[in-house]
């Protein structure tokens, strides 16, 4: 039997991250499909019903249960000042004991890009992790050449640590990831040299 679900919000000086509820049918349904063509370079296929109700709601009960159960955090991204959607940041596959690790993952609408909005949004979910939720680490990837993304992750606090090779399938091919990863404790790169 699952748990009633948390409440879980984060407020930060411009947002606040929640999980989605079926009242947010339409702003994320008219977000997702109006940032189609600049989304879906960089996600993995949408499936038939990516768009649907019946899609939506499916995936309000997938997010009731991660959050009841510890193993995801997906939150929206809502403008406080006009309550307007701009986008998701996720933090799944959250492993506890040794591990204490998650993987962390984001879209932004199109007409929110390069406002800062996820820079912002990535910077409180890092903290929350590491505060609230007591993890050690979080990894995130992204395509090669997906810029914007890598200086977002970059900016935030995450480091570069390597390829991984045909890491997930991108709209519909299967792609190698750059992969960083942000510690509650970073000491890479010091040394206890004077």
């Amino acid at each position: 039997m699952l748990r009633r679900p948390r409440k879980v919000r984060i407020d930060t000086e411009r947002l606040t991250l929640r999980p989605l509820t079926h009242g947010d049918f339409n702003a994320w349904t008219e977000l997702r499909a109006a940032s189609r063509d600049f989304l879906t370079p960089w996600e993995p296929t949408w499936a038939a019903d990516h768009l649907t109700r019946k899609g939506f709601t499916n995936r309000v009960y997938w997010v009731n249960r991660s959050v009841a159960q510890g193993s995801a955090l997906p939150l929206l991204i809502i403008r406080r000042a006009d309550n307007v959607l701009v986008g998701a940041i996720t933090l799944d596959n959250i492993r506890r004991g040794p591990a204490q690790s998650a993987t962390c993952g984001y879209w932004i609408g199109q007409p929110f890009a390069r406002y800062g909005y996820m820079r912002e949004a990535l910077t409180a979910v890092v903290h929350h992790a590491f505060t609230e939720l007591d993890l050690s680490r979080l990894e995130a990837g992204c395509l090669p050449e997906n810029t914007p993304s890598r200086g977002v992750l970059e900016k935030c606090g995450f480091k570069y640590e390597g390829v991984a090779q045909s890491y997930l399938q991108i709209n519909g091919r299967w792609r190698n990831h750059v992969l960083y990863s942000a510690l509650r404790s970073d000491r890479r790169g010091r040394t206890d040299a004077g």
